[in-house]
């Protein structure tokens, strides 16, 4: 039986920080479904994993964000925790690629403080899409429509708010991917 995403790659873009579960969870279910999926930064080596506050794994980095191309991807995935999207939002290569990703109209999915990046490269005005809650404010001065629902899914920007929404979250993403072309 061939799987859905058999013949795709798709792109996580992530540094130290990062929630663990919003990054290993997605790349599983990419993973299970017949994608390679490729783990982009912005240093080479590995980044580290956190369990909430506490340090969890390291991951090894396949490319940073200079090496990768958008046009090599079905996909880009943009897991949160705090320290994650809020340092990837000061590199501008970082947030040039999630620009490119979105105006070529490949999928983009970004959980809990991820939409941070989202916000960083303008790509959230008259969008409606859901985040952490603490990123409400931030969505709405951005011209984007907060709301608290595990899911949204618009103009390819696939948004959840927590780990508990992984489940729709992967359901969704692995759905989206298939649809590319």
């Amino acid at each position: 039986m061939s799987k859905p995403l058999e013949g795709k790659t798709v792109a996580m873009l992530a540094t130290d920080g990062v929630e663990q579960i919003e990054l290993t969870r997605p790349r599983e279910e990419l993973e299970s479904a017949g994608a390679k999926v490729e783990l982009i930064s912005i240093k080479s080596g590995s980044i580290d994993g956190y369990n909430h506050l506490d340090k969890a794994d390291s991951f090894n980095v396949d490319k940073t964000v200079q090496q990768a191309a958008v046009e090599d991807y079905a996909a880009l995935v943009l897991p949160g925790g705090v320290a994650n999207p809020d340092a990837l939002r000061l590199d501008k290569d970082a947030v040039s690629m999630i620009a490119r990703f979105v105006e070529e109209g490949r999928p983009v999915a970004a959980i809990c403080h991820a939409p941070w990046l989202l916000i960083e490269a303008d790509v959230v005005r008259g969008k409606t899409l859901t985040s952490f809650p603490s990123l409400r404010t931030d969505i709405n001065n951005a011209g984007g429509h907060w709301v608290d629902r595990e899911l949204c899914h618009e103009g390819g920007l696939i948004t959840s708010r927590k780990p508990d929404d992984l489940d729709a979250f992967c359901s969704r993403l692995v759905e989206a991917v298939a649809a590319e072309s």
